[in-house]
């Protein structure tokens, strides 16, 4: 076994490489901390020459932390954005909660400037969800806590101003979101370790903590400790391992202390040590999320920068 092995570990070292804004897909394997490895990917020699960019994404959505303490006080999360790429000028759009979801599934705040309930926000048009739909691709968000699908009341640990698609109120974006806004489950049993373990995971997807993960009512500590067998599950799938699935870990808002500058980590078997400075917003992630089923990217979204030059995917 050391035999056959030498030879795929040395490709797996040449093929490698870094850099500031850019460098060739990796072929290292993913690891959940510093020292924890999870299962080894494939070099991307075997991976196949002609795969090089992702073709689905999931969107995880953490909450009211700078980039700064986020960084800090994540360790797992910060290991992984050393290691695969991460922003340090990505602003969030604006305060509080809500409009920054929009932003992220719908190209615009919208107007809204609360965080109100589905039942006094009415948005007409499609989300991200919905274009990825009617592209012919698939959408889903995964959503803690929420009692039912496409939960439009908050209750103890569910917070539905942290789950745009409720709020697209057209009939198609409604049935839609009955369809696919889902209870995630645990990494043990439910509608995502089933996707996971199935390799069917959408090609536009977001998980959305509850009240606690996502380090809005409890510590950044529980909120990484929440997110490790999450992530690992995710790269031990045989999504990420056959280099369709991107990963992208983002903070709705800071907490008022950096001017609204906010984390975003990037991981995908494409990404390598990547820092990027480069000016990015919400709506960058917006149009990356058009941009992967081949959309025109929405409402604002069209104008920004997209995240897919600079992390590869």
């Amino acid at each position: 076994m050391r035999v056959l092995l030498a030879p795929l570990l040395a490709v797996t070292v040449l093929t490698a490489c870094s850099g500031s804004d850019g460098p060739a897909p990796r072929a290292v394997g993913p690891t959940t901390d510093a020292s924890t490895p999870v299962t080894p990917i494939p070099s991307t020699s075997v991976l196949g020459a002609s795969l090089t960019r992702p073709s689905k994404v999931l969107v995880v959505v953490e909450e009211n932390h700078s980039a700064t303490s986020a960084l800090k006080g994540m360790p797992n999360l910060a290991a992984l954005a050393r290691r695969y790429g991460y922003t340090t000028a990505y602003k969030a759009i604006r305060h509080p909660s809500l409009p920054n979801y929009l932003a992220l599934a719908g190209g615009s705040t919208f107007g809204v400037t609360d965080d109100k309930s589905p039942a006094s926000h009415h948005l007409s048009g499609q989300s991200v969800f919905d274009r990825a739909i009617a592209s012919g691709k698939t959408a889903k968000s995964y959503v803690e806590a929420m009692p039912t699908a496409c939960g439009q009341s908050a209750t103890t640990k569910y917070a539905v101003k942290h789950n745009p698609w409720a709020y697209f109120s057209d009939a198609t974006s409604r049935a839609n979101c009955r369809r696919s806004d889902v209870a995630s489950g645990t990494t043990s049993a439910g509608a995502l370790r089933s996707d996971i373990d199935a390799g069917r995971l959408p090609n536009v997807g977001m998980l959305v903590p509850d009240i606690c993960h996502d380090g809005h009512d409890c510590s950044l500590a529980t909120a990484d400790a929440w997110l490790k067998p999450w992530l690992s599950r995710l790269m031990a799938g045989p999504d990420y391992r056959a280099g369709r699935l991107a990963i992208v870990v983002t903070f709705d808002e800071d907490d008022y202390s950096q001017s609204n500058t906010v984390l975003t980590v990037v991981i995908s078997p494409y990404t390598s040590a990547v820092t990027s400075a480069t000016a990015f917003t919400h709506y960058s992630l917006a149009r990356y999320l058009s941009e992967i089923v081949g959309a025109t990217p929405l409402r604002n979204a069209a104008t920004a920068r997209s995240l897919r030059t600079t992390f590869h995917i």
